[in-house]
């Protein structure tokens, strides 16, 4: 199993929890959170094992879901929670066969050293997710570990679940997004040179290098965002998708910020997706594109200065 190596030798109580974690939304962000006070309470070590690729990219491709969360955005979004180690295992086809007994053996007690083990109320793992919370809590009498059960998260109509927030996110829904996550739904980019159409529009735009294939990005349209350019916070708008009015264009992930001037090829950006303001539709003339810009900027402010 690559990636985990074991801890320090002088780390010998932990309080473990597993997972994908991918968007770390609400849900995860509750066992994240017992996690640390469990060892705190120990005065031992808050470890979290995570995967990457995702486990169905190995065990069912063809029903892998593209991600909330890229590695590098899980990393910097785990950052914030102050737990003491966290391992990104590399998910192969021959952990994919590992037993849940074999698991906690190798990995939980002997790498990892878990004095207790915290898990959501509907965690299954190993082979088959047939480690579920009973199989758990008789392994852990066993071994000497503590198995400590999450309950879900509801937000709305139901609970909080990575599913559920992709499906928002795929419909542009990025209100219920945000609500789910307990944050705006991001990408990342950096600044391109494009055609420079916006700018002859009188919209100078910001093209964004375009994200993995494995990220989930929301539904084509025009978003209201806010963008995190250097140490800047600035509100802007959107246009993801295709540019129909332009026939034979690219679709673009193109950037307009809101009174600003300052050049930033280059630079990377993080964008915040706060709400749709409507589809990608063509225009028949520049002149009525134009004014949809102008529409569009309007709704904008509109939004912003409601928030």
């Amino acid at each position: 199993m690559s990636g985990v190596s074991g801890l320090p030798a002088h780390v010998d109580t932990t309080v473990v929890t597993v997972g994908t974690f991918d968007g770390v939304h609400l849900g995860h962000q509750a066992i994240l959170r017992q996690v640390r006070s469990r060892a705190q309470a120990r005065a031992g070590s808050s470890v979290l094992l995570t995967f990457d690729p995702h486990p169905l990219r190995v065990v069912r491709p063809d029903a892998a879901p593209q991600l909330l969360t890229l590695p590098n955005e899980k990393k910097e979004i785990l950052a914030q929670f102050d737990l003491d180690y966290v391992a990104f295992v590399t998910f192969t086809a021959e952990f994919s066969r590992y037993s849940p007994e074999r698991f906690v053996e190798e990995i939980l007690v002997r790498r990892l050293r878990a004095s207790e083990l915290v898990i959501g109320h509907d965690h299954g793992f190993g082979r088959g997710r047939a480690g579920d919370v009973s199989v758990l809590e008789r392994l852990g009498a066993m071994h000497g570990f503590d198995v400590a059960v999450v309950g879900g998260v509801e937000v709305g109509s139901g609970a909080v679940s990575s599913t559920r927030i992709r499906c928002a996110v795929a419909e542009g829904d990025m209100e219920a997004a945000a609500a789910g996550l307990g944050r705006p739904y991001s990408l990342r980019g950096t600044v391109i040179h494009g055609l420079g159409r916006g700018r002859t529009l009188g919209f100078p735009t910001a093209n964004l290098t375009p994200p993995p294939p494995d990220k989930l990005l929301p539904a084509e349209g025009i978003y209201a965002v806010r963008a995190s350019v250097g140490t800047e916070l600035r509100e802007g708008l959107l246009h993801l998708g295709p540019r129909p009015t332009f026939v034979g264009s690219p679709p673009t992930i193109e950037l307009f910020l809101i009174d600003f001037e300052r050049d930033i090829y280059g630079e990377r950006v993080v964008v915040e997706f706060l709400h749709r303001l409507r589809e990608v539709r063509p225009f028949a003339t520049q002149a009525g594109l134009i004014e949809q810009m102008r529409r569009d900027l309007e709704a904008g402010r509109e939004f912003f200065a409601r928030r």
